[in-house]
């Protein structure tokens, strides 16, 4: 089954076609019981078209919009636009002269075009035939933009015939089943084929989709409209109301609902609507809602409520984040409270560093984190800038196996960079053994070869946690010699505990001191920056597991 996903070589003039009859043939393979007739009639009725028509149709579908001008379709590889534009009429997936609203007009149309079709109504409205087009646009805009033919703007026939879409839902229901998202599309094909990205080849078939029933996609759809209403900037109590109900049962559905309220919840905060903003906040399970809720508990002054949440929080915290912001909230709800206050959460026991370069330092190296690695590098003990790169890509290269595993509901289709579930809370526990035998391998020392084999067989290759610019094969060197696997060890428990939220926050540089096997991280702040909550969450644990790391507080000589 992924063969039948590999990008047409660009040689081919219609490359794109060939992309796109792909996606139609695995959409009909492995989604086939999720097309309703008209659907099902589209793909054969594509399939059936003469190649000019379909390559045509193909070019509209991936370019932006839904009107297009005859004139403009011009592709030497295709020859004359209205022939195909014929066959496509006739089978109802174009239409001539389809409505327009005022904008769209704008938009499909030059000013020297426009000066002439609307010469009555610029002249009516007191506007200069040499004046701006978007001034234009201003004076001529109504309450509520009426999409009219264009005929209606254009009586007199000035403008050049435009031709509306009209499969597009269609088509785009297609590329939701064949991406599982709408974030991606069919210019994936061809940054695969330039090798501008790469991705493991993982075994995919009908077991791996997304979406198992027709309601699935309705409703994913439907989410999709209410988010592109609030991007836009419609009232969250209007896109709030139409959020489709129910639950689907489906994780990759709901994990957007969820999203979606909490950004809704999120909006209502900002705007002080803090009622409608605990309501939603109380029905989403976003990671950070319910952090958030207690906020908005707080600031509306129900210190009572939000005590009781906060205690039913701190006896199942949802994250080390959720830990940390409840340590700040209980104090103050006590204190509100009239309350005994709770001990207080441990003061972080890193070793910190005290530093006065000259100015000039940092115009050299660029940065504050450059400046530094200059002044602690040596030739015996060399600094790299490494932040949340090298030691998350380590653990990456070692895991390669288990993060590729060819799981249901983790790969969709051949452009995902990673696991569809990386984020989930059963990531881990689906991928226990494979995640053994790589801590076995720590255990035993075989983890030198993995690692470096892995970053010579898959270089380049898409993951979510190595970044292939930053690493390179004597930097893994140096890191293995001088690293203890037992290190390596702790640092990917805790990424696995939470890797949304342990993949950042990892100090700026790494010193190596080969001749005796040593290392030590250091967190770099300039004058004025202070510790990120995400980078004191691993500063602690390094100090617990007994991992070096400092933090150096930079000052600049003053002139």
């Amino acid at each position: 089954m992924d063969s039948i996903a590999t990008p047409a070589t660009l040689d081919d003039p219609l490359y794109y076609l060939r992309n796109f009859e792909t996606v139609l043939r695995w959409v009909s393979e492995c989604h086939g019981d999720l097309l309703d007739d008209a659907e099902r009639a589209f793909v054969d009725g594509v399939a059936a078209l003469p190649e000019a028509p379909r390559a045509l149709l193909t070019r509209m579908v991936m370019r932006s919009g839904e009107l297009f001008r005859a004139d403009k379709l011009r592709y030497p590889e295709i020859g004359p636009a209205m022939p195909a534009l014929t066959i496509l009429e006739a089978a109802g997936w174009v239409r001539r002269d389809g409505d327009l609203t005022l904008e769209e007009l704008f938009r499909l149309y030059t000013k020297a075009e426009l000066g002439r079709a609307l010469a009555p109504r610029l002249a009516a409205a007191g506007l200069d035939r040499h004046g701006r087009k978007a001034d234009w646009l201003v004076a001529l805009a109504e309450p509520a933009s009426t999409p009219r033919p264009l005929s209606a703007w254009d009586p007199e026939g000035h403008l050049p015939a435009a031709w509306q879409l009209t499969v597009m839902p269609v088509c785009e229901r297609l590329r939701l089943m064949f991406f599982g998202n709408l974030y991606q599309d069919w210019r994936e094909f061809v940054l695969t084929e330039l090798g501008t990205f790469r991705y493991e080849r993982v075994r995919l078939d009908a077991t791996t989709r997304p979406y198992r029933h027709r309601a699935d996609l309705d409703a994913w759809l439907a989410l999709h409209a209410c988010r592109q209403r609030f991007e836009a900037g419609e009232a969250v109590e209007a896109v709030a109301a139409d959020l489709p109900a129910g639950d689907t049962g489906n994780p990759w559905v709901e994990e957007r609902r969820h999203k979606l309220r909490y950004k809704l919840a999120r909006q209502w905060e900002r705007e002080h609507q803090l009622e409608q903003a605990e309501a939603l906040y109380a029905q989403c399970q976003h990671p950070d809602a319910r952090a958030r809720r207690l906020r908005v508990l707080e600031r509306r002054g129900e210190y009572r409520a939000a005590l009781t949440l906060a205690d039913e929080a701190a006896a199942r915290p949802e994250s080390e984040a959720e830990r940390q912001a409840l340590d700040r909230l209980l104090p103050r709800l006590h204190r509100k409270l009239g309350l005994p206050r709770p001990a207080p959460a441990a003061p972080l026991a890193t070793e910190e560093w005290s530093l006065t370069l000259p100015l000039s330092r940092l115009i050299d190296a660029g940065r504050v984190e450059g400046a530094v690695a200059e002044h602690f590098h040596d030739d015996r003990a060399p600094v790299f800038y490494v932040e949340n790169t090298l030691l998350t890509g380590l653990f990456g290269l070692l895991c390669w196996e288990a993060l590729f595993a060819p799981l249901p509901g983790a790969f969709f289709h051949p452009f995902q960079s990673g696991p569809a579930d990386l984020h989930r809370p059963d990531f881990v526990a689906r991928r226990r053994d494979l995640f053994a035998a790589a801590f076995a391998d720590l255990e035993s020392g075989r983890h030198r070869r993995r690692i470096l084999d892995t970053f010579q067989r898959k270089q380049g290759i898409q993951s979510p946690l190595v970044h292939w610019g930053m690493l390179s094969e004597p930097l893994l060197e140096l890191a293995l010699d001088c690293i203890p696997a037992a290190h390596l060890a702790r640092h990917g428990e805790r990424l696995l505990c939470d890797i949304k939220a342990n993949r950042a926050g990892l100090p700026d540089l790494i010193q190596f001191f080969p001749e005796r096997g040593e290392y030590r991280m250091i967190e770099v702040k300039g004058p004025g920056d202070r510790l990120q909550d995400n980078q004191r969450r691993w500063l602690s644990y390094f100090a617990e597991q007994e991992m070096p790391a400092v933090v150096c507080k930079v000052a600049w000589e003053a002139r």
